[in-house]
């Protein structure tokens, strides 16, 4: 092997300190400046000693040497011998190199700073704000819901951290929120699985995190990697929210992620809520008006002057706020048994439009004690559902709808997927029967007898993109909705989209129930980063156990025809043994954005119902 010569040494040293950096290359530029002016100076005074004339001295030589090296223009006054119009040409010629060098650096080293920040690669120094790691089309709803819950905060800010360009970043949210109101919006381009990218977000400081779930294949995996990078930071950790796409993975995410953490389930999320759509008309309307920030919302309250007062006492203690349940030391129970007493361990949990809104009501409310009618609960009946179409959480939500139904309902599935019906063993209540059928069609619905049913779900099919597995839904939505038209036919239709954009669409085809899977999941995480401890709320409200939440007929409460006030309304479900939280209004079923359903009316407010018109209650089955 030979020898690493003494030039080779030179070339590699000088290799090294070109590659720092604009800030060492014009140290070297530098350098060749400094030897360009010494050398032109040294001829100037050794072939022209006494020129230019009225100059002495090497000092002012020096200076003549720098001016022509920076200034190359100043050779065309210059005059004197050829000795020294030669040197200055020369030293001129060399500080055109040098200038010229010189602007090229300081452009590249702008520009490179400038792309530096367009990237966002600088560290926050915010306090208090809300991180959201990751994108997906999430990102829009969570941006949109927190925008409305900080809207009369001052220097509210939202940190997104992905790994896209920052300035895309901020204009497709712009593009899809609009005004941001008093929110400010901070984007960060890095890559929220390494800690280094982490540190931009100054999460120490960060009043909550959301872990969003990204899409394409294996997003779990992205998501408990994130965890994991947050457990291993230093500091103090923030409490985190993240989304997973499957129940399969929330062993190793709660592992990854320990104590901070909370994590959503969105196939099971979304299939709950599917199947209580599609047995209470108007339930997907009434959670997504729980969910989000813009009418009624879900609020923990602590009121000492309720601490020994029963749960039946509390229905009617506020008058601009429903109480719907209790939250205590052993969880969270909403419609507890009426004579529940409250104790000074428990918070209060109600429905209100803001929370200055929940204050104690003065007085008793007024109640037409003529207007209240006693009548027993329905007794639950055995129910004919059909379920168009397959996807992977079809087999979950058929063993949700298991646990709701009575003995002796029967679900048949329609759907030309090579999986239907696969993995359906050890169901209770349920009778299963596959047909195969393309629900586009509309020969092939009309054999099923659709008329013969109280409920169709209508799912979305995972074999196709979402985009195209939508416009699929709309198109048996459509046919659905003709032939209840022609046929004179009523069964309730709730179906399952993936775009927020197609529900303006699909409102076309008058379907009870919409469920956006995506919106409902980014509402949920918007929610629980504004407060974690609403987890146990909705997911008392999505489970089969316990009471839920039924559009019931309003003649089974109150005299029709005849006006009342909404504490009266409450009175008549509290002798029930329910919770009323507001009532539908059949004649705008079909309008929306509410589709005739209002939530926390005021106790005094009056309102008269008709024999279509629905009470909703939360209550037992």
């Amino acid at each position: 092997m030979s020898r690493i010569t003494v030039r080779e040494r030179a070339r590699y040293w000088f290799d090294n300190t070109m590659s720092r950096g604009t800030a060492s290359l014009i140290g070297w530029l530098a350098v060749v400046s400094v030897a360009l002016i010494l050398v032109v100076a040294a001829l100037t005074l050794w072939l022209a000693p006494d020129e230019p004339d009225g100059v002495s001295g090497p000092g002012q030589v020096l200076w003549i040497a720098l001016m022509h090296a920076l200034t190359p223009s100043k050779v065309a006054s210059d005059k004197g011998s050829f000795g020294y119009m030669t040197v200055m040409f020369a030293g001129s010629l060399g500080g055109i190199f040098i200038v010229s060098m010189l602007v090229g650096l300081l452009s590249n080293g702008l520009k490179q700073k400038v792309d530096r920040l367009r990237r966002g690669r600088s560290r926050i120094v915010e306090s208090g704000h809300t991180v959201v790691l990751g994108w997906s089309d999430q990102v829009f709803t969570i941006v949109t819901e927190l925008v409305k819950a900080h809207a009369s905060q001052k220097n509210s800010v939202i940190a997104v951290l992905a790994d896209r360009d920052k300035l895309a970043m901020e204009e497709d949210i712009r593009e899809h929120v609009g005004d941001l109101g008093r929110t400010r919006l901070v984007c960060r381009t890095g890559r929220p699985t390494e800690p280094r990218d982490l540190g931009l977000m100054n999460l120490t400081a960060a009043r909550s995190v959301v872990v969003l779930s990204p899409e394409g294949e294996d997003p779990d995996a992205h998501v408990i990697k994130i965890l994991l990078a947050l457990a291993k930071r230093h500091g103090s950790h923030p409490p985190v929210v993240a989304a997973l796409a499957s129940a399969r993975n929330l062993a190793a995410a709660r592992l990854a992620g320990g104590a901070d953490v909370h994590l959503v389930d969105s196939d099971d999320t979304a299939s709950r809520l599917i199947v209580q759509s599609s047995r209470q008309s108007g339930m997907s309307v009434v959670c997504m008006d729980l969910l989000n920030f813009d009418g009624g919302e879900i609020y923990l309250r602590a009121d000492e002057e309720l601490v020994g007062a029963t749960y039946s006492q509390a229905l009617h203690a506020y008058e601009t706020a429903a109480v719907i349940g209790l939250r205590g030391p052993a969880g969270v129970v909403l419609n507890p048994p009426m004579d529940t007493v409250i104790t000074a361990k428990d918070q209060i949990v109600v429905i209100a439009h803001d929370d200055s809104h929940i204050r104690l009501a003065t007085g008793e409310p007024p109640i037409d004690e003529q207007a209240v009618i006693t009548a027993a609960a329905p007794k639950p009946e055995p129910e004919r559902t059909l379920l168009l179409n397959w996807n992977g959480r079809a087999e979950q939500i058929v063993r949700y709808l298991d646990g709701y139904v009575s003995t002796g309902s029967v679900l048949d599935i329609a759907a030309d997927h090579p999986k239907a019906g696969a993995g359906l063993t050890g169901l209770r209540t349920l009778t299963v029967n596959v047909k195969d059928c393309d629900t586009t069609d509309r020969y092939a619905l009309e054999s099923l007898g659709v008329g013969l049913y109280q409920h169709v779900i209508v799912l979305s099919d995972d074999r196709f993109d979402p985009h195209h597995a939508d416009t699929r839904t709309l198109m048996t939505l459509l046919q659905l909705r003709d032939m209840q038209s022609t046929l004179g036919e009523h069964y309730s239709i709730v179906s399952e989209m993936h775009d927020e954009g197609n529900r303006a669409l699909a409102e076309v085809t008058e379907a009870d129930d919409i469920v956006i899977s995506d919106t409902v999941i980014g509402l949920l995480l918007a929610q629980l980063a504004e407060n974690r401890h609403l987890a146990d709320v909705f997911g008392y409200l999505f489970d089969s156990h316990g009471s839920e939440i039924y559009p019931r007929p309003a003649a089974s409460y109150v005299e029709t025809g005849t006006e009342v006030t909404f504490a009266t309304i409450v009175e008549a479900a509290r002798r029930r043994g329910e919770t009323a939280i507001g009532y539908r209004d059949n004649v705008s079923r079909n309008v929306p954005p509410h589709y005739g359903i209002v939530l926390n009316p005021a106790k005094s407010d009056t309102v008269v119902l008709g024999r279509q018109d629905s009470v909703i209650v939360l209550a037992e089955r």
